[in-house]
């Protein structure tokens, strides 16, 4: 089974993430951040993997911390579960649409870190989520993991609806990725290794 799991604490949050990318029967999220949990529940589940997160930043301030952290800690788990990447896939690709908004990433299991994100969000706030924070997330997930991602909101109108496609088509594009083919001998990389 491929898990891993890590505590990180900080003046700013305390984090715990847990995560099982072969099992997806264990799935727990609580951020303090109702519409940032929504938004990691469908990458699990979409993603078909087991999480658990438990954090606790300063939220009376703002969820930029609590957010960005989470990103980090997630990518460093997830970088570990994946172990020496023998026999992935590597690739994934998801388009998502969410009623008006179709949603869509592309992963490389590379070993290097890359962020291409093109969206735009009208509406500032969900609940208590900034989401300019969409971003910093996903920009910390692919940095700490090691992963290139391409992220794009092709088109749509509601800010819900952008940003759930997003996390919907990061969960399935990761899917796909992390399938283990046995019709590949060690990393699926010329190089014979993968960071």
């Amino acid at each position: 089974m491929r898990t891993a799991e890590k505590t990180r604490k900080t003046n700013e949050t305390a984090i715990f993430i847990s995560c099982n990318l072969d099992d997806s029967s264990d799935t727990s999220i609580n951020t303090g951040i109702g519409f940032f949990d929504h938004m990691l529940d469908l990458f699990a589940k979409h993603g078909r993997i087991g999480l658990n997160v438990k954090a606790d930043g300063d939220l009376h301030i703002d969820g930029h911390h609590t957010v960005e952290d989470v990103g980090i800690v997630l990518g460093q788990v997830i970088k570990e579960a994946l172990g020496d990447k023998k026999s992935i896939t590597r690739y994934g690709t998801a388009y998502v649409p969410m009623d008006e908004s179709l949603g869509f990433v592309a992963i490389d299991i590379s070993g290097r870190p890359f962020l291409h994100f093109e969206a735009e969000f009208t509406n500032s706030k969900l609940g208590d989520f900034d989401t300019e924070l969409v971003k910093e997330f996903f920009t910390a997930l692919a940095f700490q993991s090691g992963i290139t991602l391409h992220v794009r909101v092709l088109y749509g109108d509601n800010t819900h609806h952008k940003i759930e496609s997003l996390f919907k088509a990061l969960g399935r594009a990761f899917s796909q990725a992390i399938q283990i083919d046995p019709m590949i001998t060690g990393v699926n990389s010329t190089k014979g290794f993968i960071e």
